[in-house]
C-alpha cells in the first residue's frame, strides 16, 4: 500500500515524526516499520523522520498489508451502493433504510458494508466502519477506504468535528425548538432497546428544530452532541413524540422508520477542504 499526500497550505512546520504521530495517528508499530524500511519519501526523496515538513510538500508512505490487521469482508451487491462523495481515502454513501450498517456474524452478506466491499473490490480497496446508522435509519454514512485514514476519521468523530443533521417525523404536534438532555441506558428487559436512565445511563444531548407542524405529526431536524444508540428515537419517545414507524418505541404501523441522516459536514483530514454532503431527496420527498 502506498499513499502520496500533498500537504495543504494551512500545514504548520513540524517533523515527519510529529506529523505521523500527532496528526495522522499512525501507530507506533507502523512508524517503526516506516523508519526501518525507509518507507517515507519527502518530495520524492527517501526521508528521515526528524526532517521538517512544510505546506505544499509531498509525503509518500509505503506500507505493508501486514502492518494493519483487518479481516476481509464478504462481498455483497455493488449495485446497492449510492455514492454521495468518494476520493482516494474515504467514501460517503446514502444508506437505504432496512439494512444493517455492518455484519454481526462473519457469514452475513447483505449489510451495507458487504455491498460497499463489492463496490470497492475492483479498485482493490476495502471499506472500514467509522460510525453506524440503525438498521431502520437511512441517509449519509461515512466509511474509510483504507486503515491508514480510519483512526483520523475516528478522532474527528470523537471530538465532535463531524456535524450530522437528521430529518425525522414524530407523532403529535411538537410546537417549538428544544434541546433534550437525558441519560440513556440499556433496557434490562429487552436487549434491543434503550431507556431513559437518570442514574446509570450515559448523558445524551439532542438539539431539535421544528420544520413543519401537521395535524397529527411534526417534521423536525435533529443534531446530536452525543452518539448514543437509538438516541433520537429514545429522546423523542420520552417526550411523548415517538418517531413515526419506529418498531421499538411506538405501536402504530407505518411503512418505515421516519429517520434520515440528511447531511454531514467536516474538514477533510488531508486536503483541509470543508466537506458538505446531503443525502437527497430526504424524508420530505419520500
Amino acid at each position: 500500500m502506498e499513499y502520496t499526500l500533498t500537504l495543504p497550505k494551512t500545514q504548520t512546520e513540524m517533523t515527519i515524526r510529529e506529523l505521523l504521530e500527532n496528526e495522522w495517528l499512525v501507530p507506533r508499530k507502523v512508524r517503526h516499520f516506516l523508519r526501518v524500511r525507509k518507507g517515507v519519501r519527502l518530495n520524492g526523496e527517501v526521508a528521515m523522520l526528524h526532517q521538517v515538513i512544510r505546506a505544499g510538500d509531498q509525503i509518500t508512505l509505503s506500507l505493508e498489508e501486514s502492518d494493519y490487521a483487518f479481516k476481509p469482508v464478504i462481498l455483497g451487491d455493488a449495485s446497492q451502493v449510492e455514492v454521495l462523495f468518494e476520493d482516494e481515502h474515504l467514501i460517503i454513501v446514502n444508506k437505504p433504510g432496512g439494512i444493517k450498517t455492518h455484519p454481526n456474524q462473519p457469514d452475513e452478506t447483505t449489510t451495507l458494508l458487504n455491498h460497499l466491499a463489492a463496490y470497492l473490490a475492483p479498485k482493490q480497496q476495502q471499506p472500514f466502519v467509522v460510525h453506524r446508522l440503525d438498521k431502520e435509519t437511512s441517509g449519509a454514512i461515512l466509511f474509510a477506504k483504507n486503515p491508514f485514514v480510519l483512526p483520523i476519521l475516528g478522532r474527528l468523530l470523537e471530538q465532535k468535528l463531524i456535524y450530522r443533521r437528521y430529518q425525522a417525523v414524530v407523532h403529535g404536534r411538537l410546537k417549538q425548538d428544544l434541546t433534550i438532555r437525558k441519560k440513556i441506558g440499556r433496557d434490562r428487559h429487552d436487549r434491543r432497546k434503550r431507556v431513559i436512565d437518570p442514574k446509570g445511563g450515559q448523558m445524551a444531548i439532542t438539539h431539535v428544530q421544528v420544520a413543519k407542524i401537521g395535524t397529527q405529526t411534526t417534521q423536525i431536524y435533529c443534531v446530536l452532541e452525543t452518539g448514543r444508540t437509538h438516541q433520537i428515537r429514545v429522546h423523542l419517545a420520552s417526550l411523548g413524540h415517538p418517531l413515526v414507524g419506529d418498531p421499538l418505541y411506538q405501536t402504530k404501523k407505518a411503512d418505515r422508520l421516519m429517520l434520515h441522516a440528511y447531511e454531514m459536514h467536516f474538514l477533510h483530514p488531508f486536503t483541509k477542504e470543508q466537506m458538505a454532503v446531503k443525502a437527497l431527496p430526504g424524508l420530505w420527498s419520500l
